[in-house]
């Protein structure tokens, strides 16, 4: 991997406390997940991404952090967490943590110091307002679980601002040693030896609130503060941005008006992403080609994080209403299934019915998109969801190894268990686990270890440019190319159910031995490319050429 190691990478995203419990205390825990290294490594991870490992109240999920410099005692220790680096770098895998930094909990020493008294030292650190605001009820979240954005404090006797939970005080950005503050814990981490940070909910860690005002201006360059910091500190660690925003407002979180990227490394790409959903549940491409089409021009080094499913809910809030109602009529039919009026809070393979070659067609599709492919933990062996959990937790139960009880996550007693494992139907830990797909060389795990494979010895995929082909295609057909130094890949994939016929001829002058390197079943030779058969749901990547 060259310099850009983030450009070639495959991510897999876990929380600690659903993944490996070692202790039989029914959370996973660090050594819990080191023993699972040598899982990932075959699996083809290169980077792992964390969810939040600091200490918590765990009101909402880790995000809620007490202590910015350690690490949740559920989990272990710094010791463990610095061994888990030791052990992940020799399997050749990077590790990058959430920093969640836009806030901290209400029971933060700095919270509790800054409610104490106006003379506190830490008493700016965060947003205050004497009057209640004009906009308390505004620019909500998570609508229906929060009723406002500011909360009145008697101890403080003020209004603080939140914009998630009452109970998660937003950091004062304006602050110039809130500023240092985040800086030192970044430098903390990258000194242990973590790869970067993927950086929860960027625009609002940027807003500089001022009370009344519901369109607060954002400051930019306070990514470019971070990001030279970062780089000084550890020249090849990265900033993976969560932003939704508008797709105009997306280049600027890249860089600047100069076109350098000296933001952030990566965003994800939500916009493909309610894009893929769109076309999943029209079985169509269309919708992909416009996200395609669509893609802002990055500057040299910026680079897209796509993903199916992640930790949260699927956020449609990008389609219009009409867009909506057809992906929640395919995919999330029942309102139990649907979360804050813009997502569904489901799992892929539920969602694709359990169709094992559907599935294979939504994940061969988006890891060969641009971008760097993230993988949420148990998509690889199609886990389920828990619908009667609240909210999100629904995707987040532990992780099916194996047959024996609590599915192998834990050797505690089910009702001591962080999170109950899913134990019944056709996702349950009986018929879905590591272990019986390990023994079948014809299960999703194995497909994914060798799908993984291919695109490792494909990274113009990750590191190129990527294109649609604009030529005449059957219904359902979508046909894409992917140039870089390395050569040229090409990739069919038929979103519908009919058997058809491509017709790719006009690539034959660019062809050196075009082959096969992933199908979803045996085809005739690709030849000069004029008769390619693909069945329904069915896939080719092909092999167009070799760079010299």
């Amino acid at each position: 991997m060259g310099d850009r190691w983030y450009s070639e990478a495959v991510v897999y995203c876990l929380d600690i406390d659903t993944y490996a419990d070692s202790d039989g205390d029914g959370v996973g825990d660090i050594p819990g997940l080191i023993g699972r290294l040598d899982y990932l490594a075959r699996l083809g991870v290169t980077c792992l991404w964390l969810h939040p490992i600091h200490p918590s109240p765990n009101r909402d999920d880790g995000y809620d952090a007490t202590d910015f410099y350690n690490v949740d005692p559920r989990f272990g220790t710094l010791g463990d967490f610095a061994e888990l680096l030791h052990q992940a770098g020799n399997r050749g895998i990077r590790v990058i943590i959430d920093l969640v930094v836009n806030h901290t909990s209400d029971e933060h020493p700095w919270f509790q110091s800054a409610r104490s008294s106006p003379d506190s030292p830490y008493r700016d650190w965060y947003v205050w307002s004497e009057h209640e605001p004009s906009d308390r009820q505004q620019g909500m979240v998570f609508p229906g679980e929060q009723k406002e954005t500011w909360s009145y404090d008697r101890t403080a006797k003020a209004w603080y601002y939140h914009r998630f939970y009452r109970f998660q005080p937003d950091l004062n950005m304006a602050n110039p040693a809130v500023r240092a503050e985040v800086k030192k814990i970044m430098s903390f981490w990258l000194q242990l030896g973590v790869s970067g940070f993927r950086m929860d909910a960027v625009p609002f860690i940027i807003e500089l609130t001022e009370p009344g005002n519901p369109n607060s201006p954002k400051d930019l360059d306070f990514l470019t503060e971070l990001r030279q910091h970062v780089q000084w500190r550890r020249g090849d660690a990265i900033l993976l941005a969560e932003a939704n925003v508008e797709p105009d407002q997306l280049p600027v979180y890249f860089g600047d008006g100069g076109g350098s990227a000296n933001r952030v490394h990566m965003l994800f790409d939500f916009m493909l992403n309610g894009r893929l959903m769109l076309a999943l549940a029209r079985q169509d491409p269309e919708p992909v080609i416009e996200a395609l089409r669509d893609t802002p021009l990055l500057p040299t080094g910026a680079q897209w994080a796509t993903f199916l499913r992640n930790h949260d809910e699927i956020d449609l809030s990008r389609l219009t209403a009409e867009q909506r109602n057809q992906v929640y009529a395919r995919f999330g039919p029942d309102e139990h299934m649907r979360l804050y009026n813009r997502g569904i809070r489901r799992r892929l393979a539920p969602m694709l019915g359990n169709d094992r070659r559907w599935i294979e067609l939504a994940y061969a599709l988006q890891f060969s998109l641009r971008g760097t492919p993230v993988l949420r933990y148990g998509e690889e062996i199609g886990m389920g969801e828990d619908l009667s959990l609240p909210g999100r937790q629904a995707i987040r139960t532990p992780m099916q190894w194996s047959f024996k009880e609590n599915a192998g996550f834990s050797t505690a007693e089910p009702d001591k268990l962080v999170r109950p494992v899913i134990d019944k139907g056709e996702y349950g830990y009986g018929k879905v686990n590591v272990t019986a797909q390990r023994r079948d060389p014809r299960s999703l795990l194995a497909w994914f270890e060798r799908m993984i494979r291919t695109l490792r010895e494909a990274p113009e995929i990750g590191s190129g440019s990527t294109s649609h082909i604009d030529v005449p295609t059957p219904p359902g057909v979508l046909a894409h190319r992917a140039d870089g130094v390395t050569g040229t890949m090409v990739f069919l994939h038929n979103l519908g159910t009919d058997d058809v016929e491509v017709d790719l001829s006009l690539l034959q002058p660019e062809a050196d031995q075009p082959i096969d390197v992933l199908t979803d079943r045996g085809y005739a030779e690709v030849g000069k490319l004029e008769r390619l058969q693909l069945a329904g749901h069915g896939y080719r990547w092909i092999r167009l050429r070799r760079g010299h």
